[in-house]
């Protein structure tokens, strides 16, 4: 009985990460679908809704001890849909979270500049070579194939954050220098 453990644990390993990728097809169809027809449904209070992904990160980092900071203006709202914004946000700082190696740090900025909203995230990690950059956001594209299996992910996380900055009407920023981290952004129209 003892020995089927560890299969019945890949199982469900094998079954959540089954889950996820539905899920995140799923929300990419309904992104590309919609695309010329949405309109923004609510007001959302993104530095609440960071508060609760910068909490949830300190979960995602676990033992690694990152330097993980909030900074976001609590006055800057947006027109959106909030579970969207959610996904958007938080692909994009748990992806840091997840390719920055232990002790490394990982700032997050909610902020206004020239009439723009801004989001940031700054880590200290892997980094990305040129080469990658423009492909990023491709669907199941990724940089590393081993270690992108390894940390787990569907591979379709950038691409949503691509379509949802879009239905935002934003646009999607990447600096990377291997080794000394990379740099997420976007800006998005103030309401």
């Amino acid at each position: 009985v003892e020995s089927c453990h560890p299969i019945f644990t890949q199982m469900f390993q094998q079954t959540v990460r089954m889950q996820n990728l539905i899920e995140d097809l799923l929300l990419l169809s309904r992104l590309e679908r919609d695309a010329g027809e949405r309109k923004a449904h609510e007001k959302v209070r993104v530095s609440e809704l960071l508060e609760s992904i910068f909490i949830e990160s300190k979960d995602v980092s676990g033992s690694m001890s990152h330097k993980i900071t909030l900074q976001a203006d609590e006055h800057l709202i947006l027109k959106g849909v909030a579970e969207e914004l959610r996904s958007l946000f938080s692909n994009i700082v748990f992806n840091a979270i997840k390719y920055t190696p232990e002790n490394g740090s990982v700032n997050i900025f909610w902020y206004e500049k020239n009439g723009q909203s801004v989001f940031k995230v700054q880590d200290t990690g892997i980094g990305i070579a040129k080469k990658h950059i423009p492909r990023l956001t491709e669907r199941f594209y990724r940089v590393d194939k081993a270690r992108s299996r390894e940390l787990g992910g569907t591979g379709l996380g950038l691409s949503i954050v691509k379509h949802i900055v879009q239905a935002h009407q934003g646009e999607v920023s990447v600096q990377s220098i291997l080794e000394k981290g990379t740099t997420f952004s976007f800006t998005l129209p103030k309401v």
